[in-house]
């Protein structure tokens, strides 16, 4: 048996990036042959900032499913559902918004930082504000005792250890709490310098044309202290080198490189042909496996339902459990 359950989610945001490889799929890969694992499309959270626009949301659905089966996350080791299809997700939430308390809501870090990030959307919605309290309940239903996040998403889950034990205190030990499963994500920078994003419109997908990459990447910014081939550069403020050559590229590759651009014996468009094959061929069969899929219409459908089938099942025992426990048995 797998030591232990991890559940994690992405919002259906379409085709993915490099961005989306390096600093999630690549670690879902790992946990699935280590874990019990649960991987949702977090489709209700889609709608705490997108709800004026939900048309599109079942189509990304779709495009971003593809790409997790194309980088290898397997449905038949990992369960891959739709959160909105496990409709006892929802019932959860109801209930851990009643002993929720607004202000560990308010003080969430990152409801304030998009408050003032987020301008061309209205987010003041409780929606918005209570997504801690959804995202909990997506956790704890399948009683997860890990959960992978970056450095900057663990004070979600310490809300969500505060909730669940907030519930044990008032009804009994139901859940687990939730314990973070650290992961280094690394710096991966769109072509523009900024993070890789598609609403930067600076993003390499991992569906893009072989032609489509290598146009994207020898046109993405270098050290702009180089402003001739003959100025020598600092690879360390490179976005070019500090996403792919330290992530593409042998050991070897990254010192021939250090030293030739800060002897500027290479050029920029030097640099990126040394490591432009390597990406090539690493998306190469992302690419293959991507179009295999797509003769298939039906097959991400066949894959949601089934996951529904399998969620589903733990989902309506927890929350007969939930029940009761809070003396809700009989509703």
């Amino acid at each position: 048996m797998p030591p232990g359950r991890v559940l994690s989610g992405m919002r259906p945001t379409g085709r993915l990036h490099l961005g989306h490889l390096q600093g999630v799929l690549s670690n879902w890969l790992k946990l699935q042959d280590e874990y019990e694992c649960f991987f949702f499309v977090a489709d209700w959270h889609a709608l705490t900032t997108d709800y004026a626009a939900p048309f599109q949301i079942s189509g990304n659905i779709t495009q971003m499913v593809l790409d997790w089966l194309s980088v290898g996350i397997d449905p038949r080791k990992s369960t891959v559902f739709r959160q909105s299809e496990v409709k006892e997700h929802a019932e959860l939430f109801v209930l851990l918004s009643m002993i929720t308390p607004i202000p560990w809501l308010e003080r969430n870090p990152t409801y304030k930082e998009l408050l003032q990030e987020i301008k061309d959307k209205d987010i003041h919605t409780y929606g918005f504000l209570g997504y801690p309290v959804l995202q909990t309940a997506d956790i704890i239903i399948y009683k997860a005792e890990k959960v992978p996040v970056g450095i900057d998403q663990a004070p979600h889950l310490e809300l969500s250890r505060e909730i669940a034990r907030r519930f044990n205190h008032l009804y009994g030990e139901v859940f687990p709490e939730p314990q973070t499963l650290m992961t280094a994500v690394p710096k991966v920078l769109g072509i523009d310098g900024r993070k890789m994003s598609k609403s930067y419109n600076n993003a390499v997908l991992l569906s893009d044309a072989p032609d489509v990459v290598e146009k994207k990447l020898l046109g993405m910014m270098t050290d702009t202290a180089r402003k001739r081939r003959s100025d020598a550069g600092n690879p360390d403020v490179c976005p070019f080198f500090v996403t792919f050559h330290v992530l593409y590229s042998d050991e070897g590759t990254i010192e021939q490189v250090r030293e030739g651009c800060a002897k500027a014996s290479i050029g920029c468009t030097d640099c990126k042909r040394m490591v432009i094959p390597r990406v090539l061929a690493s998306l190469e069969p992302i690419r293959k496996r991507r179009a295999e899929l797509e003769k298939d219409p039906s097959v991400v459908e066949s894959i949601l339902k089934d996951g529904r089938r399998r969620a589903s099942g733990v989902a309506v025992g927890t929350m007969i459990e939930v029940r009761k426990a809070m003396g809700l048995s009989g509703c």
